[in-house]
């Protein structure tokens, strides 16, 4: 049989293996640069990571200054923060490490810094037209795959709808994938972005945009992530595990950077804007009820994974079941709500969030159509 055409595309160097967040300085260094904007979130300043990162640049001779002022799901007020503080400082580095919001805030200031203008300017991709500035990516939880992504996603000031800016340029030179670094996460934290990375993993598996190349990734990214979730849970000192989960998690990015996501993904945003539901928590709620909507138009592909796994019923009748059983066990082990009405969501808000979802760039590539009414009754299906 034929492969059918595509255009893949993965612009990241990866540096994958416990204790490599030392050699930052180093791969740094070759990149040419020596003023480097390091971009984070105050949380992660108890766990010593951005002052390990600071040391390893400045034993370098880097000189670097730190913007650690990203909060969960950034917003442009982030973006015009982060590049107030680098305007004055003549940065021709970019290096971000943490999770996926500081990783999309330091994309979103490469933007903005180099192009000018508003990140609202370069919603879409391929909008800006001026060279951008390296960057480095250190991940510190195994969750969104933006390490992997030329896209930042930065919610609307006013709406808090995220918007998908996306560049080649933007994508991260180099990934730094250190296990150590996701050990003082939180369980509910490892829990609910591992569950984020798997939902990579099945959405773009699945997508109308997916391509043989893209599908390799995401089953792989499905197989690592699968079995070593529930093991970082049991045992979060297992790095092993937690380096599987990484290179899970990166895997599902370039996943996604060449197949994109589904409808998932466009239900999960407006809870978080309504509700402040963390990204992964929503992600998880909505999963079960997608995979099984899903079942009926790529059945046979959800098998695949089923067997990949070793779970059981893995017909394609049964196999959309399977893997939503398997979500809701994963969320009942991370002790993580699994119904809306258990989140505070009230009944009465679902059609304005199915309105807001439909509007979302990823229901366009979900494998069955979706219309605002089909996306009201997976909300429903959720309550």
């Amino acid at each position: 049989m034929p492969l059918e055409p595509f255009d893949f595309h993965t612009p990241t160097r990866v540096v994958f293996g416990p204790g490599t967040l030392v050699r930052l300085g180093e791969l740094a260094q070759e990149l040419g640069d020596t003023r480097v904007l390091l971009v984070t979130d105050p949380g992660l300043e108890a766990a010593g990571h951005p002052q390990r990162a600071v040391a390893s640049l400045e034993a370098a001779g880097l000189r670097t200054f730190v913007f650690d002022q990203v909060e969960e799901n950034p917003t442009g007020k982030h973006v015009d923060n982060g590049v107030r503080f680098a305007k004055p400082l003549d940065i021709d580095l970019i290096v971000s490490v943490g999770g996926g919001s500081a990783m999309d805030c330091a994309k979103g200031i490469n933007f903005v810094l180099t192009n000018g203008g508003a990140i609202s300017d370069y919603k879409g991709f391929g909008k800006a037209h001026k060279p951008m500035l390296p960057s480095i990516g250190v991940p510190t939880t195994a969750g969104t795959g933006s390490e992997a992504q030329s896209y930042a996603l930065i919610a609307d000031e006013a709406t808090h709808m995220k918007m998908a800016c996306g560049d080649r340029k933007a994508a991260f030179q180099t990934a730094i994938l250190d296990p150590e670094v996701t050990v003082s996460q939180p369980p509910q934290v490892t829990a609910l972005t591992g569950i984020d990375a798997l939902s990579h993993a099945l959405e773009s598996y699945v997508t109308t945009a997916r391509s043989p190349v893209s599908q390799m990734f995401a089953r792989e990214a499905w197989k690592l992530l699968e079995v070593n979730l529930e093991k970082v849970l049991h045992h979060p000192h297992d790095l092993e595990a937690r380096g599987a989960m990484q290179m899970g998690a990166f895997l599902a990015g370039t996943a996604i950077e060449n197949s994109m996501l589904g409808v998932c993904h466009s239900c999960a945003n407006p809870l978080t804007a309504h509700y402040g539901l963390t990204h992964g928590l929503a992600i998880g709620i909505m999963l079960p009820h997608v995979l099984r909507f899903n079942g009926e138009t790529v059945g046979a592909l959800y098998a695949d994974l089923t067997e990949e796994a070793g779970l059981h019923n893995g017909t394609p009748d049964a196999a959309a079941f399977t893997l939503a059983d398997r979500i809701t066990h994963l969320l009942k082990l991370a002790g993580v709500p699994s119904r809306l009405a258990d989140c505070g969501v009230a009944r009465s808000i679902l059609p304005l969030l199915a309105d807001e979802a439909a509007r979302q760039w990823t229901a366009r590539f979900n494998p069955r159509p979706v219309t605002e009414k089909e996306i009201l009754g997976l909300y429903e299906a959720a309550m």
